[in-house]
């Protein structure tokens, strides 16, 4: 089985990679699960419904979220409607919405689990201490051994704690929210396939995909600036891994930068 993880979509930029390549990228690497973290697709801050509904046309089986999870208000409302999103499984118990989702598959299903990390973040219900009992309750319900967790973190140091903490216990520890794609992709030494950031979906010239700008605004001058998704030239950024269905274990890592890579002077 090949899984395509596609780290933060970000704004129009984002979507419109999703409905012009996903397609042609689904066919060419045989992918035949595809995860994408869509928490920054409504212009750099939350999902709405039909955008959740668009992203999930284009081909994106199941989208996760994160810390802007409930920037766009409305989901509070509505994300019990959309079975293909799930918010961050470690939020408070309040929280509506799915905290892990289920992709079913010919050759085997695939649970999709969300969390939130701690270091420089808002504070959550610990990961760690929850993340182990839920992902052997999850397997043991659905009979399978596949597992992707997208791990929706600041800092580098807690992303690779967790990759070791969960090794051997999941399929692929994938990193968002900091949207650089970093150069770590590995298969850890139980079987789990880990990167510390899968990178960033969208307009690439921005900082970090929001308007340079406003962006220098606040960090030269000090000075408020409307957060607005940058425009020019986009990419799209993920992980593609192979997977042994029987055992869960991951079998080959390989970053994706489509259709350029960022450093390519294209």
């Amino acid at each position: 089985m090949n899984i395509l993880f596609i780290g933060d979509i970000v704004g129009a930029s984002g979507r419109n990679l999703l409905r012009d390549h996903l397609s042609v990228i689904r066919e060419r690497f045989a992918i035949d699960v595809c995860i994408a973290n869509g928490e920054n697709a409504a212009a750099g801050l939350g999902i709405s419904v039909p955008l959740a509904e668009e992203i999930h046309e284009y081909g994106v089986d199941l989208i996760t979220m994160g810390n802007h999870t409930w920037s766009k208000r409305d989901l509070i409302k509505t994300i019990d409607d959309l079975p293909y999103v799930i918010r961050p499984a470690n939020g408070p118990a309040s929280w509506p919405g799915r905290d892990h989702g289920l992709i079913r598959y010919e050759t085997g299903n695939v649970i999709v689990i969300n969390l939130l990390g701690r270091v420089y973040m808002d504070a959550h219900n610990d990961p760690f201490q929850m993340i182990v009992p839920f992902v052997e309750q999850l397997k043991a319900k659905y009979k399978t051994k596949i597992v992707v967790v997208d791990f929706h973190a600041e800092a580098t140091s807690e992303k690779i704690a967790m990759g070791w903490y969960l090794d051997g216990r999941v399929t692929l520890v994938a990193g968002t929210h900091t949207h650089v794609q970093t150069a770590d992709e590995r298969i850890l030494e139980a079987g789990t396939a880990y990167i510390t950031d899968a990178g960033m979906t969208g307009p690439v010239d921005g900082i970090i995909g929001m308007d340079r700008e406003s962006s220098l605004r606040r960090f030269v001058e000090r000075l408020p600036a409307p957060y607005e998704a940058a425009r020019g030239r986009s990419a799209l950024h993920g992980v593609i891994i192979n997977v042994d269905t029987a055992s869960g274990q991951a079998r080959s890592i390989h970053r994706l930068s489509w259709p350029y890579s960022i450093g390519s002077g294209e």
